[in-house]
């Protein structure tokens, strides 16, 4: 017997990580310790997403059973999935499942209601391979003549999968891979048509953000409008969409317009041209913006749906954008404004935990330092491990006292400041009495 993580209801409307759960293989998949061998379970499934009208079942053919006890055991499953919604979305799909006769079809009947087709997913396991043999070359000339040959799928995706697979090298430590990925990159942005452009872009995004920083506080709208309309590229052009989206307003657009009516000639029609680009530039990055903003939604949402949110926050703390941490700030604020105290109440412990997750370990320690009874016993725990007193924590002690005393007229930022002015004098003699040893 081994242990294993099994799911067979994968409820979307439910819980929208089911989908990526799912897709990414994460469960129904086991690992016998004893002998090594690895794979997918043999498990019954049950996909539902609401909004995509989609009800699967997949029932392993290896099982043997007949279809009276297929039905038996999925049955259940199906009737949670309808107990679950409220009458208003319970269709007629829900009465037609769709059954699947291998996982693999499941799968790509899930990815084609997103658009992703089975010719999509070809393309994307070409892409991998080519990225495999690309590493197992040690001849530059070799890996050339492989680019050459495969050119057509070094696109957008290739280099997100790429990128992926170097940020996974790095994180678990495999520096021989990373190294080599590294060559394989600047081949790659040297010898292919998109990595040509990529590595302009890269160059054009760099320019871009000097010019703006030059300018700092002088920067007006009549001299970043300046700026655009003087750009000789199309890449120039997205730089500034990129970095500058918030600076080019109605206001931005209307100037530009005026600068056109004025304009003759070849300079006229250039300067239409650059409002026609700029204008599809920037609808494509709000759509983008609003795609990310969609998806920090729901991740958050569906956190917000476990009974245990500061578990759930913290299993998924890498999964966290910052889409995702301002949305979960702005839901909070919501929530406070409505009075919706139970929402209230997940949200501050969701925040808390990323706040306990991303604060430096001076943070924490001093947390602890200021729940002491009393300096004695402060000084009794810093004697204890004295290489906890650090310049780092006396820059900090320092900081925070700084930002108390700034609230003269707070009673609990007063008392908050002598704590900390208490453990940072009792961390200073025992770091003078170090440094005098």
């Amino acid at each position: 017997m081994i242990t294993a993580d099994v799911q067979q209801l994968f409820d979307v409307s439910a819980n929208p990580q089911d989908k990526q759960r799912l897709l990414s293989g994460q469960v129904n998949h086991a690992q016998c310790p004893h002998c090594g061998y690895q794979g997918r379970l043999a498990t019954p499934i049950v996909y539902h997403d609401n909004d995509k009208e989609l009800l699967l079942t997949f029932f392993p053919m290896e099982l043997g059973l007949p279809i009276n006890e297929q039905e038996r055991m999925i049955g259940p499953l199906i009737k949670q999935v309808t107990d679950r919604l409220p009458p208003e979305k319970r269709k007629a799909y829900l009465f037609n499942p769709q059954a699947n006769l291998t996982y693999e079809s499941m799968l790509e009947t899930i990815l084609g209601k997103d658009g992703i087709t089975p010719e999509m997913l070809k393309t994307q396991q070409e892409r991998m391979h080519l990225i495999e043999t690309l590493m197992q070359m040690t001849s530059k000339s070799a890996r050339s003549e492989l680019i050459k040959q495969n050119a057509a799928l070094v696109d957008e995706m290739f280099f997100a999968l790429f990128s992926r697979i170097a940020q996974s090298a790095l994180a678990s430590g495999q520096e021989s891979a990373a190294r080599s990925l590294i060559d394989i990159q600047t081949q790659l942005l040297d010898e292919t048509e998109y990595g040509k452009q990529l590595k302009e872009s890269v160059g054009e995004l760099e320019a871009v953000q000097q010019e703006l920083q030059d300018l700092g506080k002088e920067l007006t709208i009549e001299k970043f409008l300046d700026l655009v309309a003087a750009s000789q590229s199309d890449s120039r052009l997205k730089a500034y969409v990129s970095l500058a989206r918030g600076g080019m307003d109605y206001a931005f657009f209307q100037m530009l317009t005026e600068r056109v009516e004025k304009a003759s000639g070849e300079e006229k029609t250039r300067l239409e041209n650059v409002r026609e680009k700029l204008l599809g530039y920037v609808a494509e990055a709000d759509k983008q913006n609003e795609a990310r903003v969609k998806k920090a939604q729901e991740f958050i949402e569906a956190l917000l749906a476990e009974a245990d949110v500061e578990k759930a926050v913290t299993a998924n703390l890498d999964k966290f954008t910052q889409d995702a941490v301002d949305f979960a700030q702005q839901a909070l604020k919501q929530a406070t404004e409505k009075n919706e105290y139970e929402r209230m109440g997940k949200l501050q412990k969701m925040i808390q935990v990323l706040q306990a997750a991303s604060a430096p370990p001076e943070i924490a320690l001093i947390e602890q330092l200021i729940q002491l009874p009393d300096a004695a016993t402060v000084e009794q725990a810093l004697n204890q491990s004295p290489e906890v007193v650090t310049q780092e924590l006396l820059d900090t002690l320092a900081g925070l006292i700084g930002q108390m005393e700034g609230q003269a007229d707070n009673p609990e930022a007063k008392a908050m400041s002598e704590k900390i002015g208490e453990v940072y004098k009792i961390a200073l003699k025992i770091s003078m009495k170090r440094n005098l040893a």
